[in-house]
């Protein structure tokens, strides 16, 4: 990562505080106990980031993609600890120091922004209950004001996320993919502030973000766009085959429309008198993960006032070199957004089989991810108690 006092970093440092300017926050998609100790994460939010996720995926590559974490873990086995209790461990720490580094952006923006997110087990994605204790207890765990623990946005996740609410914790509900499923969020955010409200509790301090994932919709359906290109006649596999990069950024400005619908009624407006923040849509899998398509297709389409935009390590080196922000972008196009809707439909592919798909598939990822990460840590435990090490 270049430093940001110069060089790359400069460039950067603009086009994030033209993100700003427009209304979006960059959160870092990356944590890592290597940039945490370095003082690369502090630059970086001296740069303009405002927040940083994490989820099982990233932990695992970071846990297991380096020695970063070995003196802990060896420690820990050697006291004792269970596997469970070496990952908790693990996590609390590298939580809470990113916490910490963000606290003047928590502080400075009121508690609107500057917050890192922690993920609830994937294994718990169709437990309700099981996810609100959850997200209690990584709240005592780690103590810190600007932490949003993470549901995922599953049927089983919904009413957890109007639970959490209700009780006035920051949430970010991940795994969205579907407008349906995005309207559900949306409604459990606003049950859980009415709720509050009728209780005589305060809303004013809650903040939640609701995580609309947008790469891996178009991997899902360019992949059935190409399948069944190839055995359609050549006029209808043109069509199909135009629709491919399309359906993604689709699907995130029509997400974008519903938030502007949801948050500009006469229902919210009497939350908001009441001092409650909306809850900003977050643009999560925003990496180009076809070469053949641009790669900030997912950035600079999706620009937009009361968002954030995650973005891993090699994205943010993109944005430095060559971003280009223009403000409100996510709201222009939304009538071709629906076109493309329709075209689908017409065509024979259900934008509702593509996101169930893939919101499948993330859960399955996550929780595989969880497995190997909990296997990786309880085989080095058993080398320390052998006597050994890896």
């Amino acid at each position: 990562m270049t430093d940001s006092t110069g060089g790359k970093a400069g460039r950067a440092r603009d086009a994030i505080r033209e993100l700003l300017d427009a209304g979006q926050s960059v959160w870092l998609d990356y944590i890592h106990r290597g940039i945490l100790k370095s003082g690369e994460f502090k630059r970086m939010v001296e740069g303009g980031i405002r927040g940083v996720t994490s989820n099982p995926t990233i932990f695992e590559k970071a846990i297991t993609g380096s020695h970063d974490y070995d003196e802990q873990i060896s420690r820990l086995a050697a006291d004792g600890k269970s596997t469970t209790e070496i990952y908790e461990a693990l996590v609390v720490d590298d939580i809470r120091a990113a916490a910490d580094t963000l606290r003047p952006v928590h502080d400075a923006t009121g508690g609107a922004d500057g917050f890192v997110s922690v993920e609830v087990s994937p294994l718990l994605a169709h437990d309700t209950e099981g996810t609100i204790q959850e997200v209690r207890r990584w709240n005592t765990l780690i103590g810190r004001p600007n932490v949003m623990v993470k549901i995922p946005g599953t049927a089983e996740g919904f009413p957890a996320i109007e639970e959490m609410i209700a009780e006035g914790r920051h949430i970010n509900i991940t795994l969205l993919f579907s407008i349906d499923a995005y309207r559900k969020v949306q409604e459990a955010y606003l049950r859980g502030l009415e709720r509050r409200v009728a209780a005589g509790q305060p809303v004013h301090q809650i903040s939640s973000v609701a995580s609309f994932f947008v790469s891996r919709i178009d991997t899902e359906a360019d992949k059935r766009l190409e399948a069944r290109a190839a055995a359609a006649p050549p006029e209808q596999a043109e069509a199909l085959r135009a629709l491919r990069g399309k359906v993604a950024v689709a699907n995130a400005k029509l997400a974008y429309r519903l938030f502007q619908e949801t948050f500009g009624g006469a229902r919210w407006k009497a939350l908001a008198s009441r001092g409650a923040r909306v809850q900003r849509p977050l643009w999560a899998s925003t990496s180009t993960k076809n070469p053949a398509y641009p790669d900030l297709l997912y950035v600079e389409t999706l620009v937009g006032r009361d968002t954030i935009n995650t973005l891993p390590p090699q994205t943010i080196e993109a944005l430095r070199d060559h971003g280009r922000v223009a403000p409100d972008a996510v709201t222009q196009g939304v009538d071709e957004a629906d076109r493309v809707f329709a075209k689908l439909h017409e065509l024979g592919l259900s934008i509702d089989a593509i996101t169930q798909a893939v919101l499948d598939a993330g859960v399955q990822a996550f929780a595989d991810s969880f497995n190997q990460l909990m296997k990786a840590i309880s085989s080095r435990g058993q080398d320390v108690k052998a006597g050994g090490r890896r």
